[in-house]
């Protein structure tokens, strides 16, 4: 069950994971993509043409309204990541490649 906003088009998940309402886009996700690249609304909007200008915007407002928050799920998330790579073996298949000189 989804829990309304104050924000238009931001919902939270069962979990309390603010979403883009009526998709499975997380507000992290959009954040990311402007911090991480620098993009604009606009830019995100090319690379998401399923959301709206009006939904990225509430979506980067939400953000800002609630930054220290989202910043330390995304540092979670980030962590997370990390150790997942640390504690994770190689694959076969990069193995081989390495062993076949196509990656260093």
């Amino acid at each position: 069950m989804a829990i309304l906003t104050d924000y238009k088009h931001i919902q939270l998940d069962q979990r309390g994971i603010p979403r883009i309402a009526g998709s499975t886009i997380k507000i992290i996700e959009l954040v990311m993509a402007h911090l991480s690249y620098g993009w604009t609304a606009e830019e995100i909007h090319v690379n998401h043409p399923d959301l709206s200008l009006s939904q990225i915007y509430s979506a980067l407002a939400y953000y800002w309204e609630n930054k220290q928050q989202l910043d330390r799920a995304i540092q979670e998330d980030l962590e997370f990541a990390q150790a997942l790579r640390k504690n994770s073996s190689q694959s076969p298949f990069v193995s081989r490649l390495k062993r076949q000189n196509i990656l260093n």
